[in-house]
């Protein structure tokens, strides 16, 4: 749900052209050549950031198909220099696929299949780098989401497996917004006696809003979205709390969708929710 266009990748093209001018006669000076493996992994950078931000945007506008349709996009990109990246946003992809599926009203069963194969990128992107914590939150999120669909000893192993992330990414990256946005969600529907709450949830949001907004991610194949996703849940949870506070979850929606004004959910399922209850609270008055 992270703000952050059309990459092309033409390494053979570019190869072969380099072939036939060193092989010209010209009494002018030469360009240097640059190496085909360089040329070539500029432009597999190129193309997996290009795909990320697609990516990104798809989930935002609420694009199930076209997220399916990027997944396998991806594909070529998992061999090689970037291999972790494009692995993540491969999960990411389906992640989201699968998030938007339960807004949707989608069949269970295909959002858990696209839960089940983020699970597969995700792990996969971590045996290519694992100090990859964001790859680590979102497999966390991928198996609470697929536990909450399953039954019985799968669901509790589920759910024992998505902790058990959570505190390797926690000893890791405690200041990760995107931890924050995950563990937030897990407090928000754990009771007190267990170690969550609605109150110790938004203060979760709200310490991950402000590292979301000192975060400085240089490399564009990394995950940088986090904002606005916290102003989201922060405005679902003072929505849906026991005791509400719509005034604030007004706010909070409003800022998330400033920042990605194109937000399909915010915009067409959350503020209306919003607007419906500041009428029924109007009334109460």
């Amino acid at each position: 749900m992270t703000r952050r266009t059309s990459g092309k990748a033409w390494p053979s093209i570019l190869i072969a052209a380099g072939i036939a001018f060193t092989g010209c006669s010209t009494s002018r000076p030469q360009t240097p050549r640059v190496p085909a493996s360089r040329t070539v992994g500029s432009e597999s950078r190129a193309a997996v950031a290009d795909l990320a931000a697609r990516i990104r945007r798809a989930d935002y506008e609420g694009k199930r198909p076209e997220l399916a349709r990027l997944f396998a996009a991806m594909a070529p990109y998992t061999d090689g220099p970037f291999a972790a990246r494009a692995r993540y946003w491969r999960g990411f992809a389906l992640w989201r696929r699968a998030l938007n599926g339960f807004n949707d009203k989608a069949d269970p069963s295909e959002i858990a299949a696209d839960l089940k194969t983020a699970i597969q990128e995700f792990e996969l992107a971590l045996s290519s780098d694992p100090q990859f914590t964001d790859a680590r939150i979102g497999d966390a999120s991928c198996r609470v989401n697929l536990a909450f669909l399953a039954t019985g000893s799968e669901r509790m192993s589920g759910y024992k497996k998505h902790q058990e992330l959570l505190a390797q990414a926690q000893q890791e990256a405690p200041n990760n917004p995107r931890l924050a946005w995950v563990r937030g969600a897990t407090e928000f529907y754990t009771p007190a006696q267990f170690g969550g709450s609605q109150s110790k949830a938004i203060e979760t949001y709200r310490a991950g809003l402000e590292a979301a907004k000192r975060e400085r991610v240089s490399d564009d194949l990394d995950p940088s979205w986090g904002e606005p996703e916290l102003l989201m849940n922060l405005a679902f949870a003072n929505l849906n709390r026991t005791d509400p506070d719509v005034a604030a979850a007004d706010r909070d929606a409003r800022e998330a969708l400033a920042l990605v004004p194109y937000w399909h959910y915010v915009r067409d399922i959350l503020i209306p929710l919003i607007e419906t209850a500041k009428g029924k609270s109007s009334v109460q008055r």
